[in-house]
């Protein structure tokens, strides 16, 4: 749907006739012309000294062209200045939508192979890539980020509406890429730097997930927990990993242990919540009670994508305006 947004402009159109009707005509440097009696003789001298093109027309003719060149400069001028756009059909927004800072362990300890799916084994990262992919493919109004972490924390996507990158960064994730110990504090401070100059902190959450106890980095659990109570933004701590650490010794993987006092803490002093996810069918289902405790708002508003044309008849003006410059001089001065 095409509209000007400042149609009001077109009543510059009628500013060439009032100023041809009302203003007094503009008299030569030297007054009224001179009357001469040979003038006629004049005339046919100087048609037969012209050859040009323009010399054939009759000069009234040439005024209305003229004229109506100039009018057509001004309408396409005029019509710029009132701002054509295309607006597009009528979007829902969401009035409230959530960002949400994902954290995830990659430690080598994520590739203990104790949850199963469909009578096999996977290992802990790969059970998070299929939970986490499919939560983030619901959030449709949602901001999403993602930071990894091992023995040093990685900002891999800011905030941003593009959920699919977020996935496919997530996707091609391999467990020890971070190094393996874990830096649970270091990564927690880095999600809260990225989230602390947001204005409004009760639509911001963080989604801690981890398998082992911080020991590794410059902050400590403890530094940490007070630097995301101080700053005010939500933390939901998801543990992830059997009770049983039969497995892991016998695949020769270390198993760190679970610090689930200090997640708890955490979550607790950032009025969120602990899970602890022992295979993949709890993992999914921490998820879906995650999304249900950050409900998305009902209310909606309507946006209208707005594209702006008035370049449009501008540059046609400008492309007619250059082409006076190849008119005869003595036309333009008729």
């Amino acid at each position: 749907m095409n509209h000007f947004a400042y149609p009001f402009m077109f009543w510059l159109l009628a500013l060439p006739f009032v100023i041809y009707f009302i203003l007094p005509k503009a008299r030569g440097l030297h007054g009224e012309a001179l009357r001469v009696p040979f003038i006629d003789d004049l005339k046919n001298i100087k048609s037969r000294a012209e050859k040009t093109y323009f010399s054939t027309i009759n000069r009234t003719v040439l005024f209305s062209m003229k004229f109506l060149y100039c009018f057509i400069l001004w309408s396409l001028v005029v019509t710029a200045a009132a701002r054509p756009q295309f607006v597009g059909e009528p979007f829902r927004l969401k009035a409230e939508n959530r960002d949400i800072m994902l954290v995830v362990d990659i430690s080598t300890s994520m590739l203990q192979p104790d949850f199963s799916t469909r009578d096999r084994r996977i290992d802990r990262l790969s059970a998070v890539k299929a939970v986490v992919g499919s939560f983030i493919d619901k959030r449709r109004d949602d901001r999403i980020g993602l930071i990894l972490f091992g023995t040093r924390a990685y900002l891999q996507a800011p905030l941003t509406f593009d959920k699919k990158a977020v996935q496919e960064i997530l996707l091609n994730t391999d467990a020890g890429m971070a190094g393996n110990s874990t830096s649970i504090g270091d990564a927690l401070g880095i999600a809260l730097k990225n989230l602390k100059d947001e204005q409004n902190k009760d639509n911001k959450v963080i989604i801690l997930l981890t398998d082992g106890e911080n020991n590794d980095g410059s902050l400590s659990m403890a530094q940490s927990i007070d630097l995301a109570e101080k700053e005010g933004i939500k933390v939901y701590t998801v543990g992830v990993g059997a009770d049983a650490s039969f497995l892991g010794s016998l695949f020769s993987i270390r198993n760190n242990e679970l610090d689930e006092a200090s997640l708890k803490e955490l979550a607790e002093r950032t009025k969120g919540n602990y899970f602890r996810a022992k295979n993949l069918t709890g993992l999914a289902d921490i998820y879906q009670k995650i999304d249900s405790l950050e409900p998305q708002s009902n209310d909606s508003t309507v946006i209208q994508e707005i594209k702006e044309l008035f370049y449009i008849p501008l540059i046609i003006a400008l492309v007619l305006a250059a082409f006076l410059l190849f008119l005869p001089r003595s036309y333009l001065n008729d």
